[in-house]
């Protein structure tokens, strides 16, 4: 008899990904289906469209059921046993929002276990492509709501961050204002994440309060919507969004689709899904004092904070593991690029010649010091190299190994800098031998 399993699922910009792990955490399956790849019939790019605007940007939700679709049919023909998943959750990309159209619970609810569900559900949404969170055609709705609460701090202090245009209710106040028979078809707006979910209850799943976070919509002192974000976005709108959760709720039972066609449990449990960097916090076991860095195309940090100060740059979020407590994030563009750019003009393209050379040169620089942004900077908003010496003179210049170092230790001060002022606390360990 197989051992009891666990299902995480893992809906991102341009795959799904799917992990199975026994009750010792040791991976027993996995596999993925990308989207460009997989399903070439949505003629993506990415996992996305990018239109002709350039600034609008959204995925197909149908390819989301979709590739569900293909990834449990490809587990079935593995042999895998569906009975022994106690409980799945999930993550998505943050930002995405799904728009439900009037009547479709009936269809989630009741959905043919005859039918891959794309099937039953092809007729469900009344925004057929999902705004992503590289979507950022809504500067006017932004501007306007941070005017109706009072300012952009103001908004930062409710919900965590300033208004954005990738984030969701900026998104919902656009397809108010641009089309509003659509938002008056529509009975339930979802996240990517509480989307998923949905598809595994068979019912609308609740959006929880970490990915919430990321909608400029959640007091996240309250863990309730904001009346003043929710009216200055579209009427009525706190009805379509339903009421948050705390990120760990066993929202209820697998549907009775998946016991049929696949074979689950009718007593498998769904818990609540999250957004991807909440799910990167909770994964990574951070805890109080923790922080973690992902050093990408943008590099990106996120932390654990009991006492958050909101402010124009980074977000806070609620902690998906702790309701009581916060977890900020801050995300820098200039990341690998930059590195990569540094090591091409001063280590001859050789990452060992450039850990070489910073070996070589001595902790603080001598007090030499850059700031490199090849791109304008998110956090802060800025562009170009600035480098000063020891005097705190601006230079043009620095020896090879010199600029090495001030590129290094002149991002990870920013990320402590700015960490610093969302609430991060360093903490002063001694270490014991």
């Amino acid at each position: 008899m197989a051992a009891p399993c666990y299902l995480g699922w893992d809906f991102s910009t341009q795959q799904l990904k799917v992990i199975a792990v026994d009750e010792e955490l040791r991976v027993v399956y996995e596999d993925n289906v990308h989207f460009d790849k997989d399903l070439p019939e949505f003629k993506t790019q990415g996992g996305v469209y990018i239109h002709s605007d350039r600034l609008t940007v959204t995925s197909p939700v149908l390819m989301w059921v979709k590739a569900l679709d293909l990834t449990l049919e490809k587990m079935k023909s593995s042999g895998f046993d569906f009975s022994q998943v106690r409980a799945l959750s999930g993550a998505g990309q943050q930002h995405g929002s799904v728009y439900w159209k009037k009547g479709s619970i009936q269809a989630l609810k009741n959905a043919s276990p005859e039918l891959p569900l794309h099937e039953s559900l092809k007729a469900c949404f009344s925004v057929s492509n999902s705004p992503i969170w590289m979507d950022s055609s809504t500067a006017s709705q932004c501007s306007t709501l941070e005017k109706a609460v009072g300012g952009a701090q103001d908004l930062a202090n409710i919900t965590g961050s300033r208004a954005y245009e990738r984030f969701t209710g900026n998104q919902i106040a656009k397809i108010y204002s641009q089309t509003p028979e659509i938002y008056l078809q529509t009975e339930r707006i979802s996240l990517v994440s509480s989307f998923a979910a949905s598809l595994f209850l068979g019912a609308y799943a609740p959006i929880d309060y970490s990915d919430g976070s990321g909608m400029n919509l959640l007091h996240i002192w309250e863990k309730m919507w904001s009346a003043s974000c929710l009216d200055a976005c579209a009427p009525g709108l706190g009805e379509k969004l339903g009421c948050p959760v705390p990120s760990h709720s066993v929202l209820g039972p697998i549907s009775p689709y998946y016991s049929q066609r696949y074979g689950f449990s009718p007593d498998c449990k769904i818990v609540a899904f999250t957004g991807d960097n909440p799910a990167s916090l909770a994964g990574m076991r951070l805890q109080e004092g923790d922080i973690a860095i992902s050093l990408g195309t943008s590099d990106t940090l996120f932390l654990w904070i009991q006492e958050p100060s909101p402010a124009l740059e980074g977000h806070i979020l609620c902690n998906p593991v702790d309701s009581e407590t916060y977890m900020a994030l801050l995300c820098f563009k200039n990341g690998s690029l930059m590195r990569e750019k540094i090591r091409d003009d001063c280590a001859s393209g050789s990452w060992d010649e450039f850990s070489k050379a910073l070996s070589s040169t001595v902790a603080g620089n001598n007090g030499n010091l850059g700031f490199y942004f090849d791109v304008m900077e998110i956090t802060p908003e800025a562009v170009g190299i600035h480098r000063f010496n020891r005097d705190n003179q601006k230079v043009s210049a620095f020896p090879k190994e010199v600029e090495i170092r001030a590129l290094i230790e002149g991002q990870f001060m920013a990320k402590r800098i700015h960490a610093e002022k969302l609430g991060y606390k360093v903490s002063k360990y001694e270490k014991k031998l």
